[in-house]
């Protein structure tokens, strides 16, 4: 299901030479999501500026609007590029939710519906119907909501408000299960009081800050009593007005290629300071031996990040719990480097768009890597690379992943490049763009 399902091979280009440029990076996946669902719970209306459209946003567009918000473009009906949103608020109303292949639609958008009146269905792609989802529904059942089903497609049927209180889940699957109540909470009549009671801890911890910053300037009370539990108060979403910030997840691609290649890849408007998980690539790359900077950070809030690429890339032994949605990057400069690499505190990774632990080992071992699938991570050993099919399993990172390792292995085609327009469209005009120096 979904508007997504053509497959198209895309032969990734070798970078015949360093690759210097400019990369403008749209805005961010999470930012906008997140943002959009404190819009249409929120007292009256906000403008965003700076949004990504992009399949998973558009989703999230779609959902909301058939909720009950209203969400326009600057000067009237919304247009598909159109990044500066005005988004209404209005009653909610159940409606027939597409999560496409977006975990936060799935995940963020069903604690909406349990505030409509009316009942609400959800489905999305094949592949989404296998994704972990059981968590977020038995906690919203404990919490008041009627649902019918574990997994997509599922139903949830509101009468216009939710009691809320106090619920334990083990999140340790996916922190999209913590951010998604968090999102709505102050909207339940009793607020919430969520307790993780899983024996791991909650992966993705920076996804989880960034909805409690954003939570807090929306006027939302909100407070983590210890590192395992959340506590909203009930109460009114202020209306913000917000710029999203360039999604520093999807610029790692593009950091990487200068770092395979012995070039440089500059980014503007990297913030000084953000909750984004993706700005954690600085440190992975220094640790990897490239030269890393932040250019005319002069108190604005921004610079231009300046990566130059090393002549070898060093091993690594990363930790990357709190990150994980880096991993296919960094397993890609990891095939890359001068000798063996081993990433953990990834298990959650099997329950993303696909078993991306298994994908990375498959496909990496296909182009000449030695490749250990560990219980919670990988270990990689770099070896001769080599043309081959590089199948992305309709998951948008592990189709980047193919196009860094086929800038240094002639033959590399990737067979779901339309798979980046989940959160980042035009992927494949930026790429060749950035091959060919042009900012």
């Amino acid at each position: 299901m979904g508007d997504n399902d053509q497959v198209s091979h895309w032969n990734a280009p070798v970078a015949a030479a360093p690759v210097h440029a400019e990369v403008l990076v749209p805005g961010s996946k999470s930012l906008t999501n997140r943002a959009l669902v404190l819009a249409a719970l929120a007292d009256s209306p906000s403008r965003l500026g700076g949004t990504l459209r992009s399949r998973d946003t558009d989703l999230m567009i779609g959902a909301l609007t058939a909720l009950g918000a209203r969400v326009e473009g600057p000067s009237g009906p919304l247009a598909p590029d159109d990044t500066e949103l005005v988004i209404t608020p209005g009653a909610l109303r159940g409606a027939d939710v597409e999560c496409g292949l977006a975990g936060t639609v799935m995940r963020f958008v069903p604690p909406v519906a349990a505030l409509a009146t009316g009942t609400s269905t959800f489905d999305g792609d094949p592949a989404a119907r296998v994704r972990p989802q059981a968590t977020v529904l038995d906690a919203l059942r404990a919490l008041g909501a009627e649902i019918v089903g574990d997994s997509l497609p599922f139903s949830v049927t509101g009468t216009g408000a939710l009691r809320g209180g106090r619920v334990e889940m083990d999140a340790s699957a996916s922190s999209q299960f913590v951010s998604g109540l968090l999102l709505s909470a102050a909207r339940f009549d009793e607020g919430l009081e969520l307790v993780h009671v899983g024996r791991s801890p909650v992966p993705s911890g920076p996804h989880i800050e960034m909805t409690l910053e954003m939570l807090r300037e929306s006027g939302v009370e909100v407070v983590r009593p210890d590192p395992s539990s959340w506590r909203v108060t009930a109460g009114t979403i202020s209306a913000v007005d917000r710029v999203v910030e360039p999604d520093l997840s999807n610029a790692t691609p593009f950091l990487a290629a200068a770092a395979v290649t012995g070039g440089t890849v500059r980014v503007p408007h990297w913030p000084e300071s953000t909750t984004q998980p993706g700005d954690a690539i600085r440190g992975i790359l220094r640790d990897m031996g490239a030269s890393v900077s932040l250019e005319g950070a002069d108190g604005s809030g921004h610079g231009t990040l300046v990566v130059v690429g090393p002549p070898r890339l060093s091993p690594v032994d990363l930790d990357l719990s709190a990150i994980g949605e880096l991993t296919p990057t960094v397993a890609a400069l990891c095939a890359v480097a001068d000798g063996p690499s081993r990433l953990t505190g990834i298990a959650h990774l099997r329950g993303h768009e696909t078993d991306r632990l298994a994908a990375l080992a498959a496909e990496l071992g296909a182009v000449g890597c030695g490749v250990t699938e560990l219980d919670d991570g990988l270990e990689i050993t770099p070896g001769p690379l080599r043309g081959a099919p590089w199948r992305a399993y309709a998951d948008h990172r592990m189709a980047t992943a193919g196009a860094i390792i086929g800038l240094v292995a002639q033959g590399v085609e990737v067979d779901d490049i339309e798979s980046t327009s989940k959160t980042m469209p035009g992927f494949t005009r930026m790429w060749a763009d950035m091959l060919a120096g042009r900012g």
